[in-house]
């Protein structure tokens, strides 16, 4: 990798050029809009993480409810809601 060569400062010119600052604000303005969205995304994850949890505690409780009505053994059809005795092996 060839080293960047260091330009000395002069006094007399202490600025960015307009388009090199325009650069700058375009990525650091783009930079922040990501940085949102990603925050954005870990909050709405964080929700979605939480409704799957209480769906699944809602699926149990009443998994818990037909076994005890049905029988350990039965199972149900999704579609249908016909129940069979599961079949052995």
């Amino acid at each position: 990798m060839e080293a960047v060569k260091e330009q000395p400062i002069n006094e007399e010119v202490n600025k960015v050029t307009t388009e090199e600052l325009k650069q700058l604000q375009e990525l650091n303005q783009l930079f922040q809009t990501y940085k949102t969205q990603l925050g954005d995304l870990e909050v709405k994850k964080s929700l979605v993480i939480t409704e799957v949890n209480k769906l699944r505690a809602d699926f149990t409780t009443l998994e818990t409810s037909l076994m005890e009505k049905y029988g350990k053994d039965c199972v149900i059809n999704i579609e249908t809601g016909e129940i069979k005795e599961k079949e052995n092996g």
